[in-house]
C-alpha cells in the first residue's frame, strides 16, 4: 500500500508528504479486524480512503488492495444480507473513486472487474469450506457408527456368553461340580477378553495424530487398515469358537478352498461377522449345534454360520434370500451391523431360514481377489 511513496515519483509530480504517508497507512490498519467485523472494516477503509483522496494530494495507489481484501473477506464470512449491503456500497464507492481519480471508462471497467473477481473468489472459498465441513461431519458420523458397532459386538458377545454360563452354573453346582468350575472359568475368561478389547479400543481413541502415524506399519496395521479396527482376525476364530463351546453349544468350523491372506480390514470384518452371528445364536436360537464355514472362492470369500435352532421369528418370512433381523424377540443392531460391515467391503449379506427351512443361516459374500501366490488348500479344521 505504500509502494508509491517508496519508488521515486516521476518528474513534475509533487513529492509525497509524511501526512499522506500516515493517512494511506491508516487505510490499511483496519484490516487487522477484518475477520471479526468485516462490514465495519469495509466502512472504515472506504472512509479513510475518501479522506485521503479529498484532503491530500497523494500519489494514489495502482490498485485498492485493502478494499479487495475486505470484499473477499465479506464474501467468505458474512451472511447474505451483509453481502448485499456491502455490494451496493461498493457499487457506489467504485464509480465515485474513479470519478475523483481519472474519470476514465477503462479504470471503471477494470475496477469493477477486480472487485467482482474478489467477491467470486470469496464465495468459492466459502463453498469449498462448507463442503469440507459437511464431509468432516459425515466422516465423524461414520466413525461414531463404526465405534458403536465395535462396542456392541464386543459387549453383546461377552455378556451373552456370561449370562448363559451364569444361568447354567447353579444347576451344574448341584449335579456336576466340575462343570460348574468350568463355567465360572469361562465367565472369567470372557470378561477378561472383553475388557482387553475395550481397553485396546479406548487406548486407540485417545491417541493423537502423531501417535497414530507411529503405529502405522505395526503388526495388524497393514495398508488400508484403520487403527480403530480391532486386531482380531481370521486366525483368532478358533479361540472365539472355543469360548462359545464353553456355553454348551456344539460348534463346528470348516474352511474350504484355497485359504489366503485377507487384505486390509477384511480379516477383522470376518471375525466380527462370525462373532455377531454366534452371539445371535447363543441369545435367541435355542440351538444345540452351529457350524461356521469359510469358503474361499476364486474372487470371493463366503462366510456361512448355520444353526439348528428355532429359525427366523414368525412374521418375518424365511428362505435363504430373507433379510430380517434374526430369531430374537426384538429388532437388534447386530445383524444390521453384519450387513453394514459386508457392504463396507463391497459385499452382501443374506439372513434367514437354514437349509430345508430349519434353523437360521447367515451368509456373507465379500470380494477377495486371489493374490499372485495363494497359501494353498485348506483342510477341515475341526468339528
Amino acid at each position: 500500500m505504500t509502494m508509491p511513496f517508496v519508488v521515486p515519483r516521476a518528474a513534475g509530480l509533487a513529492p509525497a508528504t509524511w501526512a499522506a504517508y500516515g493517512l494511506t497507512t491508516l487505510t490499511v490498519v483496519p484490516l487487522v479486524w477484518r475477520r471479526r467485523a468485516p462490514f465495519a472494516v469495509l466502512l472504515a477503509v472506504l472512509v479513510t480512503s475518501m479522506v485521503y483522496k479529498l484532503a491530500l494530494d497523494g500519489p494514489g495507489q495502482p490498485l485498492p488492495y485493502n478494499g479487495l481484501v475486505v470484499v473477499y473477506t465479506i464474501a467468505v464470512l458474512s451472511p447474505p444480507r451483509t453481502r448485499l449491503v456491502s455490494g451496493l456500497l461498493v457499487s457506489v464507492a467504485v464509480p465515485v473513486g474513479v470519478w475523483l481519480n481519472t474519470r476514465s471508462v477503462r479504470e471503471l471497467t477494470f475496477s469493477a472487474f477486480v472487485f467482482a473477481a474478489a467477491y467470486v473468489f470469496g464465495r468459492h472459498t466459502d463453498a469449498r469450506q462448507r463442503a469440507h465441513r459437511v464431509e468432516a461431519e459425515r466422516a465423524a458420523a461414520r466413525e461414531r457408527a463404526r465405534i458403536a458397532r465395535e462396542m456392541h459386538d464386543i459387549l453383546s458377545h461377552a455378556v451373552s456368553l456370561m449370562i448363559v454360563q451364569a444361568e447354567a452354573g447353579p444347576v451344574a453346582v448341584r449335579t456336576a461340580p466340575e462343570r460348574a468350575e468350568a463355567a465360572f472359568d469361562a465367565i472369567s475368561e470372557t470378561g477378561r477378553d472383553a475388557m482387553l478389547q475395550l481397553r485396546r479400543m479406548l487406548g486407540v481413541l485417545r491417541e493423537d495424530g502423531e501417535q497414530r502415524e507411529e503405529r502405522e506399519g505395526e503388526e495388524g496395521y497393514g495398508a488400508g487398515f484403520s487403527p480403530l479396527e480391532p486386531l482380531a482376525g481370521v486366525r483368532e476364530l478358533p479361540s472365539l469358537l472355543d469360548r462359545v463351546r464353553g456355553s454348551g453349544l456344539e460348534v463346528g468350523y470348516e474352511v474350504e478352498g484355497s485359504e489366503r491372506e485377507l487384505p486390509g480390514g477384511v480379516g477383522a470384518t470376518v471375525f466380527r461377522i462370525v462373532q455377531e452371528a454366534l452371539t445371535n445364536t447363543v441369545r435367541h436360537a435355542g440351538a444345540r449345534t452351529v457350524s461356521v464355514q469359510l469358503i474361499y472362492e476364486e474372487k470371493d470369500l463366503v462366510v456361512r454360520v448355520v444353526d439348528d435352532g428355532r429359525g427366523p421369528r414368525a412374521g418375518y418370512g424365511g428362505g435363504p434370500g430373507w433379510h430380517g433381523h434374526g430369531h430374537g424377540p426384538r429388532h437388534g443392531h447386530g445383524l444390521v451391523g453384519v450387513r453394514e460391515r459386508a457392504a463396507a467391503h463391497g459385499g452382501t449379506a443374506e439372513m434367514g431360514a437354514g437349509p430345508g427351512g430349519r434353523g437360521f443361516e447367515v451368509r456373507v459374500r465379500i470380494p477377495v481377489p486371489v493374490p499372485r501366490a495363494a497359501v494353498g488348500p485348506a483342510a477341515e479344521v475341526g468339528r
